[in-house]
């Protein structure tokens, strides 16, 4: 029998998790989908032998996508936080994610197709504005508060002032 993680993030979906958990395995390294279960049963939202649930990981998070029908819609009040290195690595995933039906947002944060938020983190910028320096720290966030997606040579040109 295959051993479960203690703790799961589960996501909820309109019928279409399995197709966002490939989308996410295609799109992060470390990511996967794991298995794809069908109802047994019939249920508010489906029918026996539709997906119910996805099991996938997501840069190493084991998650759990649930097909639970229109009830309930991602937020920003989650998201998951992807710390990048470079701004190749960061144009990679926002465009992944903005070019396959998502949106942009404000500071480094986009929404998937699915609804669900993403923000998009060079490392820079989270070291910028943890910055010693305050006026450094400010002048980064400053710049951050500009911007949708991270331009890490602004970061940088603002944290040196």
């Amino acid at each position: 029998m295959k051993k479960h993680a203690k703790n799961t993030i589960c996501l909820w979906y309109d019928g279409d998790a399995e197709e966002a958990a490939r989308f996410y395995a295609e799109t992060f390294p470390d990511s996967s989908v794991d298995a794809v279960h069908r109802a047994p049963g019939d249920y508010p939202s489906g029918s026996e032998g539709d997906v119910l649930t996805v099991e996938f990981t997501v840069l190493g998070i084991p998650c759990l996508g649930l097909n639970g029908g229109p009830t309930f819609k991602h937020s920003e009040a989650f998201s998951f936080q992807v710390a990048t290195v470079d701004q190749e690595e960061t144009d990679r995933y926002w465009n992944a994610i903005v070019g396959n039906g998502g949106e942009e947002s404000a500071c480094g944060w986009c929404r998937d197709k699915w609804g669900l938020s993403w923000q998009i983190t060079p490392q820079v910028l989270s070291e910028a504005i943890a910055d010693p320096d305050r006026a450094a720290a400010k002048r980064a966030f400053e710049a951050m508060m500009t911007m949708g997606k991270i331009d890490i040579a602004t970061i940088e040109a603002a944290l040196r002032g």
